[in-house]
């Protein structure tokens, strides 16, 4: 059985804010898992939550969804949501998709949690 690229840790700060920082590539087969990490961390319905993708190589559809998803649920409450790290590979695809215009998009997760 193949290791699960995406193994997320959920890092909870002592704070109101989470990062939680993603690997690998977010595909159909892992977006169940990064689904139930962000979850995990949703549920306790942080003033902020990062999702720190600097580490992420490739993601598709099912990742974006999974995204997508965490993000209503955080605005739902009245949380901000947002991305920080993107690679160049992973940036282009929020790009096409016109997903950047619809993110927050940080270079990293303390700028994502200072803004």
């Amino acid at each position: 059985m193949k290791k699960d690229p995406a193994s997320s840790n959920i890092t909870s700060l002592n704070s109101p804010s989470n990062v939680v920082p993603l690997k690998g590539e977010i595909d159909l087969h892992v977006s169940p898992t990064v689904t139930a990490a962000l979850t995990e961390v949703i549920d306790q319905k942080p003033e902020r939550l990062v999702v720190d993708l600097s580490e992420v190589t490739y993601i598709d559809s099912a990742g974006l969804a999974a995204l997508i998803q965490a993000m209503q649920k955080v605005e739902g409450y009245g949380g901000k949501f947002m991305l920080s790290g993107l690679q160049e590979t992973v940036r282009s695809i929020f790009e096409i998709s016109r997903l950047d215009q619809v993110f927050q998009i940080f270079p990293d997760a303390d700028a994502a949690l200072a803004g």
